[in-house]
């Protein structure tokens, strides 16, 4: 981007963007998938391939913004019928070579290692897989919590505690953060929340103290390239 501003035609209307405040994480809540289904009338398994295809456009957007982290955060638990879904999904990721040719590291937060075996293999292998690359980082929660994330910091350092790697006086702001899932990431600096609900569900609990929050008000499968660079729009204001 050159320059101040970037302008972005979409959907007939100029938005406007300061190239200098682009966030480096953006967070985003990915809700509003069984409201979509029941006020359409349509199958959730169709919603579901809406809603990962949503997700790969964003990454693209992002990436052409420079945009290096984005975390996609779903609230619903895992159930059945998405187990299958995300094995396609993380399947498909493995075949998108959008990923390796923007040098894009997949990292899953969360206990992802309870679920079903079949969607542990195709998980395990896009993190090996793109491990090694260091330009872009796309996060997905999975069986994700943010208060487990900060009961397991706690218990890691506890263990460091009891094993006099550390005594309790070094314990800090810093040592909570280097013991949670997201350690390695700087904390968001936007969180998008679509669907209709007006809460952060706890998503990035520890590190999202001083992040910008925007309501987008979209369900997630009518959310798109305008509401993602509203959402930005709004951060930079």
């Amino acid at each position: 981007m050159v320059g101040t501003k970037t302008t972005i035609e979409d959907m007939q209307e100029k938005i406007a963007l300061s190239s200098k405040k682009i966030p480096k994480h953006i967070a985003i809540i990915v809700d509003g998938c069984e409201e979509y289904s029941e006020k359409n009338k349509k199958e959730l398994n169709e919603i579901y391939s809406t809603e990962f295809l949503n997700i790969k456009n964003i990454i693209k957007i992002s990436t052409k913004l420079d945009i290096p982290i984005i975390t996609f955060h779903s609230r619903n638990k895992v159930n059945e019928t998405e187990i299958d879904h995300l094995i396609e999904f993380f399947e498909l990721l493995l075949k998108w070579n959008f990923i390796t040719e923007n040098q894009i590291k997949i990292s899953v937060l969360g206990k992802w290692y309870d679920l079903p075996e079949r969607l542990l293999e195709p998980i395990k292998k896009i993190i090996s897989e793109t491990k090694e690359y260091d330009k872009f980082f796309v996060n997905f929660c999975i069986n994700y919590s943010g208060k487990e994330e900060i009961l397991d910091a706690c218990k890691l350092i506890a263990q460091q505690v009891k094993l006099e790697k550390i005594t309790p006086d070094k314990i800090d702001k810093a040592a909570i953060k280097e013991n949670i899932y997201s350690s390695y990431f700087l904390p968001p600096e936007l969180m998008i929340i679509t669907g209709s609900k007006k809460t952060t569900g706890g998503l990035l609990l520890w590190d999202s103290s001083e992040t910008k929050i925007h309501f987008s008000n979209i369900l997630w499968p009518e959310f798109g390239k305008h509401e993602f660079l509203k959402a930005i729009q709004y951060y930079q204001e």
